[in-house]
């Protein structure tokens, strides 16, 4: 996807006919595409593809608390609450970046892990494909955060509360409601 493209070429149902870079930077790429639909009519795509994995970890020690990050969000102008989180390069093991993102913001590290979900964000206009993990029986160690990540607060609580956040509709990121939602049912 790294190149521009006159060539047609079939997309499931669709058919691209070109595809222009607009934009380009470490972490993502935006594309103007001109499409056939489905249907067969003449159309025009967006695409962002990313360069990393979401990637996402919700911690649980042997009394059912999990760790929230919170932080303010630059596209939302915005706090945040999450669980810990971060990019994790495609070329490399989403299991390795989740280790390494939970370390980095929290200290937290060791334990036991569980890949539990893989999803798709926004997948009507990206290529984002995230990975949400679930550790247990971790060790404390030292944060290691990156320069854009200064005002994040990490804050321990119970997974209950934690839920009851997202019903009160104080956690909006998608990926956090997802993974939260589905340890409750575990």
């Amino acid at each position: 996807m790294n190149d521009d493209s006159n060539s047609a070429v079939a997309i499931g149902p669709w058919v691209r006919k070109s595809r222009a870079r607009v934009y380009d930077n470490p972490w993502i790429e935006l594309t103007h595409e001109e499409v056939i639909t489905p249907s067969g009519t003449d159309g025009i795509f967006g695409r962002v593809h990313f360069k990393n994995r979401a990637i996402a970890i919700i911690t649980l020690d042997s009394d059912n608390n999990t760790v929230l990050v919170g932080q303010h969000r630059y596209s939302l102008d915005a706090h945040s609450w999450e669980i810990p989180m971060g990019g994790g390069p495609l070329n490399e093991k989403p299991l390795i970046s989740a280790q390494r993102e939970l370390q980095e913001e929290t200290g937290l590290y060791g334990g036991d892990w569980q890949q539990l979900l893989k999803v798709h964000t926004s997948n009507s206009v990206t290529d984002e494909e995230g990975y949400i993990f679930l550790a247990r029986n971790l060790q404390q160690g030292e944060q290691q955060l990156e320069d854009s990540e200064s005002d994040l607060v990490v804050k321990q609580l119970p997974l209950t509360e934690a839920i009851a956040m997202i019903d009160r509709g104080e956690i909006t990121d998608a990926i956090t409601i997802a993974g939260l939602l589905a340890v409750d049912r575990l």
